[in-house]
């Protein structure tokens, strides 16, 4: 198993990284925003499914993979950027599934908030660089490298979940004060535009 000391140290570091606005961050407001906590917890599965997996790729050397085809790699991150920069500018306009309107709150399909967040946590290239330089370090390969791994999984995965979670309930927060004076439009303009931020973020990052 892994080393006490080596957890107490990994929980704070990761936890800071997690909790600092970031492209999945931002995404998890944004949706609490215009679509609420509850099924934002799709695109939080999602997301965390992502981040095991390039958790798990890093630690088995699968990046080097990744790095030795950077095309595809940018292909993935182009077309994940475009498809939330298409719903961003939706949502500006008070169009779309995701924009804040009664009348369309709960259409937008689990699949697609799922497929939201898997896509944003496998194409962000700080995702992967953080993963390759942090986790390697805690793994003794003196000892099974399986039961380490899932340990650090674990901490990752719980961190992850409730960052996203403070940031999707902050969202709902904003929505609700936003709301108050009938700002529908403005509501959709903010979630909007942090939809296409986040966009270009994967795109050129």
């Amino acid at each position: 198993m892994i080393d006490i000391t080596v957890l107490a140290v990994f929980i704070p570091t990761f936890f800071f990284v997690s909790i600092t606005p970031g492209m999945c961050m931002t995404l998890a407001m944004t949706l609490g925003m215009s679509i609420g906590v509850r099924r934002t917890l799709w695109m939080m599965l999602g997301e965390l499914l992502g981040v095991a997996s390039v958790a798990v790729a890093a630690v088995l050397g699968v990046a080097s993979i990744m790095l030795n085809y950077p095309e595809a790699f940018a292909i993935l991150k182009w077309v994940g950027g475009a498809y939330l920069i298409y719903i961003g500018i939706n949502m500006w306009r008070s169009k779309g599934k995701m924009s804040v309107n009664t009348s369309n709150a709960t259409a937008v399909s689990r699949q697609s908030l799922f497929t939201q967040g898997f896509v944003t946590a496998i194409a962000n290239p700080k995702g992967w660089a953080f993963m390759i330089s942090l986790l390697p370090p805690f793994i003794n390969i003196e000892h099974d490298v399986a039961p380490q791994l899932l340990v650090l999984l674990s901490v990752i995965m719980v961190t992850e979940f409730l960052s996203m979670l403070a940031y999707a309930t902050g969202g709902k927060s904003l929505r609700l004060f936003l709301t108050r004076g009938n700002n529908i439009q403005w509501m959709n303009r903010i979630a909007g535009s942090l939809m296409v931020a986040v966009g270009v973020w994967l795109a050129l990052g």
